[in-house]
């Protein structure tokens, strides 16, 4: 009874997506669509899913923008997932920088 279990010592590997921003309207929340593709068991063919997840965005990131998003604890409602890093810019978030 004095050993511990393995589990409890680490920390838990959050999960991790790559997707593409579609709304950016709420302050300090993005909703983010993740591709992915499978392969259909019996038919074999590439089946390509989407989800989309909200996430809390501290880095400002706008439409069209690549993020990585982490899991996290619930933040809101519907936000359990925050971002991470913005991968790649748009170029309309850029052009758009650039003028402001």
């Amino acid at each position: 009874m004095t050993e511990k279990n393995e589990t409890q010592d680490r920390p838990r590997k959050r999960q991790e997506r790559v997707g593409v921003v579609v709304s950016a309207k709420t302050p300090k929340t993005v909703v983010v669509q993740v591709v992915r593709l499978f392969q259909h068991t019996l038919y074999r063919k590439t089946i390509r899913r989407t989800n989309a997840f909200m996430a809390h965005d501290e880095l400002g990131a706008r439409n069209g923008d690549r993020v990585r998003i982490v899991e996290s604890r619930p933040l809101s409602r519907r936000k359990r997932w925050r971002v991470a890093e913005i991968v790649e810019r748009s170029a309309e978030s850029v052009l758009e920088a650039k003028g402001a």
